[in-house]
């Protein structure tokens, strides 16, 4: 689908625009966000995802439409495992609880920054490199395994290396400046100088872990659809209503006891999505003579289905062993008490993690 510059333009204008609202009307004073009030967000940014849906209905066809929705529901339910590493972000950098929505907020306008740059890179290497499909189904398959296999036992949040920089560069204060990320201060000599403040590391540890996140995230919505413009505002209304989500699910988040089995499902059958459509475009010399292989694809509307389905599945299957099932040990009631929330108690420092790893 070809979209003019000015459609882009507007687009990401119109997605900043929301995301100044909420700043203005929600973050104008630092406050715990509660449950009723992050419901209703969580509302607001869904209902503009579906209207935005309606709109590709109506200018581009349904088609479309399918595949933002297919699209936006895959980011969003794969964005659903990021919370787990920002619970721990913010115990490590033990944010208040009062600061903790102003630091999602520029976090994830970092990350915005941050994906849409990896979008646009990757599109342009699938239009010129269409055998990419092979590396990146294969790399989801893999992926998927380790969702599944791994364990979170006993692991800690490590900066990367941005912050590791950003460390040795920059002077910072010890403790929190209010929302402020630079301050003036005066040194035991009388000379003032400015520092940072530990709200702009966690900003920074935010939008650049989500990268890490985006590395097999965004290859699996490429399985969806080709076209970047898709891509891209599909992650950006999944990312505009993820800190919302933070704070709605709190204790949720530790039931969803089979929630990594669910996405691990997810991300294994879109990269066999992937194999298959780089099969039936086949270019590869040494494959079939470089000639397409007959083989059948997956539609957007089966796509779509089972996306939906296993996250059904997964969540009410993961609700009833915690609700019938409660002594038997598994990977949420292991650390149930070691792991943080943003509704139950202030961050602090955090001794385990959840691997990046979607």
């Amino acid at each position: 689908m070809y979209v003019p510059f000015w459609v882009w333009a507007l687009t990401i204008v119109g997605l900043l625009a929301v995301l100044a609202l909420d700043l203005a009307i929600v973050g104008r004073r630092p406050h715990e966000v509660g449950v009723h009030e992050a419901a209703r967000w969580v509302g607001v940014y869904v209902g503009l995802a579906a209207l935005f849906a309606g709109g590709l209905a109506l200018l581009a066809g349904q088609d479309k439409a399918t595949e933002f929705v297919a699209g936006y529901v895959l980011e969003y339910s794969l964005s659903v495992d990021n919370l787990f590493v920002f619970l721990l972000i913010m115990s490590a950098f033990a944010v208040p609880r009062a600061y903790q929505h102003r630091v999602l907020l520029f976090g994830i306008l970092i990350a915005l920054v941050l994906r849409g740059a990896f979008i646009l890179a990757g599109a342009a290497a699938i239009e010129r490199f269409s055998w990419l499909f092979y590396l990146f189904g294969a790399f989801l398959v893999l992926t998927a395994l380790k969702v599944v296999t791994e364990s979170d036992d006993d692991e800690e949040y490590r900066e990367n290396a941005v912050l590791r920089l950003l460390r040795r560069v920059l002077p910072m204060t010890d403790d929190y400046v209010g929302t402020r990320s630079v301050v003036r201060r005066r040194s035991a000599a009388g000379r003032v100088r400015w520092l940072v403040t530990p709200m702009l590391f966690v900003m920074v540890a935010i939008g650049t872990t989500d990268l890490l996140f985006a590395l097999d995230s965004i290859p699996a919505i490429f399985g969806l659809t080709r076209d970047p413009y898709i891509v891209f505002a599909a992650n950006m209304f999944a990312l505009m209503g993820l800190r919302q989500l933070y704070f709605l699910l709190g204790g949720l988040l530790r039931k969803l006891v089979y929630l990594q089995y669910g996405l691990g499902i997810i991300l294994a059958f879109i990269g066999v999505k992937l194999v298959l459509e780089a099969l039936h475009t086949n270019t590869l010399p040494f494959l079939n003579g470089g000639r397409p292989v007959d083989v059948g694809v997956i539609g957007i509307e089966l796509s779509l289905g089972v996306i939906v389905g296993v996250l059904a599945i997964t969540t009410v299957a993961s609700l009833v062993k915690v609700r019938f099932f409660p002594d038997r040990p598994d990977r949420a009631a292991e650390q149930d008490s070691d792991r943080p929330t943003p509704l139950d108690r202030e961050a602090h420092p955090a001794g385990t993690s959840r691997s990046s790893g979607s």
